[in-house]
């Protein structure tokens, strides 16, 4: 009986641990944020398991039923479509009600996104703070004026759509000389590490278009 977080590659599928496959292999059942891709992950390692779908839209409804058959002794190991489940994924709201009914829940070490993009951008990074994804319009405002003060390392991912409208408002909120990093498609085969003051990086990206998964780096206020 046992629930446990399984973190997957977020782009190269090499990138994932010996003892990640082998909790995938043992578990009884597969929760998948998106079945499809995590089956492209499954078949690469030739694991045949039952999996089910666990994402957004039904975690409220099936979390409790979850919850009974890990407490009826089944094992679990829950993936999303990339990186680690509960890190802007879904995950907490399982996490949550197994340890509230006494079910045990662990976490593997793994890949994540923010991880490597704070590392190769060149931004102090003894200190940082993770946003996840931006409000798109309630909050956004005061969420800015408040960055723009802060002094630790900020940390988000935004969408290849919303990428250059949101450095053309940090821009606006934090001055156009402040040091960023975008990281776009990580591990991947056109992966890109855009390095400059918010102005810089802004004008490249509207030149040059957006596509792919996105994480922002930006220095903090000194």
């Amino acid at each position: 009986m046992k629930l446990i977080i399984v973190p997957s590659p977020i782009g190269n599928l090499a990138d994932i641990t010996y003892r990640a496959i082998k909790v995938l292999e043992e578990a009884d059942l597969i929760l998948a944020e998106d079945t499809r891709t995590s089956s492209v992950l499954l078949r690469h390692y030739n694991i045949n398991k039952p999996i089910t779908p666990y994402h957004q839209h039904n975690e409220h409804k099936i979390a409790q039923h979850l919850v009974e058959q890990l407490q009826a002794g089944k094992s679990m190991a829950l993936l999303t479509d990339a990186g680690t489940p509960g890190v802007s994924d879904p995950g907490f709201l399982l996490v949550r009600e197994c340890i509230r009914h006494g079910v045990p829940v662990e976490c593997l070490p793994g890949a994540t996104a923010f991880v490597p993009a704070l590392v190769n951008s060149g931004i102090p990074m003894n200190r940082f703070i993770f946003e996840g994804f931006l409000p798109l319009k309630k909050g956004r405002h005061t969420l800015f004026t408040q960055l723009a003060t802060e002094e630790r390392a900020i940390v988000f991912y935004e969408s290849p759509m919303r990428l250059v409208r949101t450095l053309e408002d940090l821009v606006q909120y934090f001055g156009p000389d402040r040091q960023c990093s975008v990281s776009r498609e990580l591990t991947k085969m056109f992966e890109e590490n855009k390095r400059g003051t918010l102005r810089e990086v802004a004008d490249y990206f509207k030149e040059k278009g957006v596509k792919g998964e996105i994480v922002v780096v930006v220095q903090g206020a000194e």
